[in-house]
């Protein structure tokens, strides 16, 4: 399901703008983000029969999607799933239930990107061709893909990357007035639901606001770095703060990596 990359820094202010008059707290739960039970779902597949997926997404990732530790395990999922963008990072384990045909082990996909037009309400997953592929027996990708729309279960896991740590890019349009930040491989919980900024020498911190897919944003200013970034996680609240992980001399669709991350 090809999307659109981004908007323009202009319509990302316009959104920011609307957003500061609507956005609110959110009371969150401590829990643990993986859950044991399997889930009824349909899946369907897209791209090349074992290609890695979308080109960028719905999440804002871009050519993430196209390399590891991303690259072959996105999934494009319906509104249920997709949460107007609050579902993107989450991950997934999700499996085939035909036996004749079906492996016993389950694929991990991380939500990259909206299928709006899937499931009629219900959860679905168009998968990537090589992600629906591996659902298969050994040998029989090809004929599993030949079937188009399958039952499958699935349950949500905890995101791991291996070895990165959270990194933050700075939005193409981004001034001293207006910023606005992608988050990129977080563990665990793989979602957000707040993320602040604190500017150099002050001690307050600044709330954002969720602007489309994985990208927030604030605006205020002149803003001054280094910037510190605080993310607390949708699903389970766990917080996590990065100091000074944005330079001073930080620029636009740069990517800044924090020395963090939840795992």
């Amino acid at each position: 399901m090809q999307h659109p990359r981004g908007f323009s820094g202009f319509l990302g202010f316009l959104l920011c703008l609307v957003l500061l008059g609507s956005c609110t707290s959110v009371a969150l739960g401590k829990r643990n983000v993986s859950d044991p039970h399997w889930h009824p779902a349909t899946a369907t597949w897209y791209g090349s029969p074992d290609g890695d997926g979308s080109d960028g997404g719905a999440c804002g990732y871009g050519t993430l999607v196209d390399v590891k530790p991303l690259k072959a395990r996105v999934g494009s999922v319906s509104p249920v799933l997709f949460k107007n963008g609050e579902g993107c990072g989450e991950c997934y384990k999700v499996r085939c239930l035909d036996k004749s045909i079906c492996s016993r082990r389950a694929v991990t996909v991380i939500v990259t990107d909206e299928c709006p037009g899937c499931g009629n309400g219900r959860s679905h997953f168009d998968l990537s061709g090589a992600a629906f592929g591996r659902l298969a027996i050994a040998g029989e990708g090809t004929q599993l893909r030949n079937r188009g729309e399958i039952p499958v279960v699935f349950r949500r896991t905890a995101c791991k990357y291996g070895g990165k740590n959270i990194a933050f890019q700075v939005n193409e349009g981004s001034t001293d007035y207006w910023l606005s930040l992608l988050v990129e491989f977080e563990d665990g919980d793989g979602d957000i639901g707040s993320m602040h900024i604190r500017e150099a020498g002050s001690s307050e911190w600044l709330e954002m606001n969720h602007l489309w897919g994985a990208n927030w944003c604030i605006i205020r200013g002149p803003l001054k770095g280094p910037f510190s970034v605080k993310l607390t996680t949708l699903s389970t609240g766990r917080a996590l703060s990065a100091r000074d992980v944005i330079p001073r001399n930080w620029s636009p669709k740069a990517t800044y990596t924090s020395r963090l991350n939840f795992f």
